[in-house]
């Protein structure tokens, strides 16, 4: 399913890294930046995540929780975590209904693996409506963060 701007954003419940419940209703009155990213410990994944880590105030002043979301496990996910000092929640969608909802899973990725998570972001706003969408086709490719800035 393709995410349009202006659409409600598709609800989210998931586990994450701290195995916790990620429920995206909870942070209505925030503004909302998730990262879909193909798989934790590769080098333009953890490029990506590890530039928002470094960003992570810019995004604070403005009120904005970053989310990062992978097909990866929340046991792997938790290990890429520390070892990486990120410093904001990743949600595991290892049964793939976040890809699916956004538009942003893979039919096959590399070496025969399907439904893995294409890298995207979307903005989504403090009452829940998607602002920015933005799904990548090429996994090298990282989001347009000028423009989400």
């Amino acid at each position: 399913m393709k995410i349009d701007v202006g659409q409600h954003a598709p609800s989210i419940k998931a586990f994450d890294s701290d195995k916790q419940e990620f429920n995206l209703e909870d942070h209505k009155g925030k503004k909302v930046l998730l990262l879909f990213f193909p798989a934790a410990f590769t080098s333009v994944c953890t490029q990506e995540m590890c530039m928002m880590r470094d960003d992570l105030s810019f995004y604070n002043n403005l009120n904005a929780n970053i989310v990062g979301i992978s097909t990866d496990s929340l046991f792997v996910l938790d290990q890429y975590k520390k070892e990486n000092s990120i410093n904001f929640t990743l949600v595991s969608d290892y049964n793939k209904d976040i890809s699916e909802a956004y538009g942003t899973a893979y039919d096959e990725f590399v070496f025969g693996m399907k439904g893995t998570s294409k890298r995207g972001a979307f903005v989504i706003d403090e009452d829940g409506i998607v602002r920015y969408a933005e799904v990548l086709d090429k996994a090298t490719d990282l989001p347009d963060f000028d423009a989400i800035k």
